[in-house]
């Protein structure tokens, strides 16, 4: 279960989605399914997840200039979940700095 959360999304959207609606995002896993993941932030964090939305962010292309030319690539894929807790409950993820 630990593989499965990869690391939190600490954004200014994802801040006042959890302020307003109690949503939470996390980077998970790509083969994880919905099921994994609200027992794996059950587990770690001790909260009761009401519902999973997952999302695959697609890579992107990058490219860098070096002394030897256009260096192109790819950015890998990223799946991110957002978790619904149930009422009352929430996540603080600043309690360990």
């Amino acid at each position: 279960m630990v593989d499965i959360l990869i690391k939190p999304i600490i954004t200014e959207k994802m801040t006042s989605l959890g302020e307003k609606l109690n949503r939470f995002g996390f980077v998970v896993n790509r083969e994880a399914n919905k099921v994994q993941i609200k027992k794996a932030v059950e587990a770690m964090y001790g909260v009761s997840v009401k519902e999973v939305n997952t999302l695959v962010m697609p890579g992107k292309a990058k490219s860098r200039n070096t002394k030897r030319g256009v260096v192109k690539g790819m950015k890998r894929p990223v799946k991110k979940a957002i978790v619904t807790l149930a009422d009352g409950e929430t996540i603080d993820f600043y309690s360990n700095i």
